[in-house]
């Protein structure tokens, strides 16, 4: 741990100086307490930076969560082992692009009979909150059990047991999206129609006690519940198509369910303070959480620490040291399949910007991450699926 003012601590040996500036200036919001945690996968981010944590007294800033709200990732252990599992993974890979729509605006043809009572789960929650998801998405309900694009995947992987993991990464979709895009524009209107001076436009915040605090509380709470139900439904699917593949059901031993993009009531250092991780996780002593690579590269089960400094936290993944667009023009497709080479994934050009190389070494984030996390398994990957 770096204390780089007294209000910004850091874990992040890998970091760039514009990253640090971006913290830096988040931390200097007056509802800060104690100090804001940068996480070792830490990189720069739309107003607040990716890979951070924010603990503010009184006030949350909507783009500090982002806009993919609940994002996270879902793991289930089963009772396979590597030489269990068919030698062609090709048809698995094939059966779940099948099963589950991928990209971004992609969604289910219908509500199909697997996914009813989570989206009745979710128009009761709705209802209890008092809003209408529809006003934001009149087809929430058939985005529930989609991927989506970027760095959300789906993964058949082994642990260093030859032990068999299936893991995804996805979150609230479209209509978090949306949520979250409202509530953004609010604070900025707010904090203009209030002359209040933000040093960059994205720090814009709703003070707690106000109809807009409330308001965004409420449907934030929501999207993360979408976020968590929508992996679940997912996974669901995906045990279906691998005890499909394999010839015999799935029997889970373990299932692990956790977010890296939401915004929690916690206590730390005597206060009760609204804690927002933007790309982290939480890691109360004996929590058990999930940190995935690069595609491509390990993924990580882990238990949490409980360290004081990061409030219970950790990181949520590699971090971004080469934006899409940088990776697009460094990179190429024949160095993707190099990075690729014996797992089972769709060979397409599309994914270049999500090129290994394109994030920071994962083995150097957990290296910085020790006094965060204790990891349980480390994953290697034998199908990985995405959406272009």
């Amino acid at each position: 741990m770096e204390t780089i003012t007294k209000r910004l601590v850091s874990w992040a040996s890998l970091i760039d100086e514009k990253t640090v500036d971006q913290a830096r200036t988040s931390s200097t919001m007056p509802f800060i307490y104690p100090h804001l945690a940068l996480m070792p996968d830490a990189h720069l981010g739309l107003g607040a930076t990716v890979g951070s944590v924010i603990p503010t007294l009184g006030a949350i800033i909507p783009a500090a969560v982002g806009v993919d709200i609940g994002c996270g990732m879902i793991a289930v252990k089963t009772q396979f082992t590597a030489s269990e599992l068919p030698a062609d993974r090709r048809p698995v890979r094939e059966q779940i692009e099948r099963a589950i729509p991928l990209s971004a605006g992609k969604h289910n043809r219908k509500v199909v009979a697997t996914a009813a009572p989570r989206i009745a789960e979710l128009e009761a929650l709705a209802e209890a909150k008092g809003f209408d998801p529809a006003t934001y998405a009149g087809n929430w309900r058939e985005q529930l059990g989609s991927l989506g694009s970027g760095n959300h995947f789906i993964e058949v992987s082994v642990d260093e047991n030859d032990d068999v993991w299936l893991f995804l990464h996805s979150g609230s979709r479209g209509v978090g999206n949306r949520i979250a895009q409202h509530h953004i524009a609010v604070a900025r209107r707010l904090a203009k129609q209030w002359w209040i001076d933000l040093p960059d436009p994205d720090l814009a915040y709703l003070v707690e006690g106000t109809p807009e605090f409330t308001k965004y509380i409420r449907e934030l709470r929501w999207a993360q519940h979408f976020a968590l139900l929508n992996r679940e439904e997912m996974m669901d699917r995906v045990i279906r198509q691998v005890g499909e593949w394999v010839g015999t059901p799935v029997q889970e031993l373990e299932r692990i369910n956790c977010h890296h993009n939401f915004t929690e009531s916690e206590e730390h250092f005597g206060k009760r303070v609204w804690v927002s991780r933007k790309g982290a996780i939480q890691a109360d002593a004996g929590r058990p959480g999930l940190i995935p690579g690069s595609m491509g590269t390990a993924s990580y089960v882990v238990e949490g620490l409980g360290d004081p400094m990061s409030l219970n936290s950790s990181p949520h993944g590699a971090g971004r040291t080469f934006s899409r667009t940088k990776a697009r023009q460094t990179f190429t497709h024949e160095q993707l399949r190099e990075a690729m080479t014996g797992i089972e994934f769709r060979d397409t050009d599309a994914f270049i910007d999500e090129i290994p190389q394109a994030y920071k070494p994962i083995d150097q984030v957990m290296a910085d991450a020790s006094s965060l996390v204790t990891v349980r398994h480390t994953l290697r990957q034998l199908v990985n699926v995405k959406g272009d």
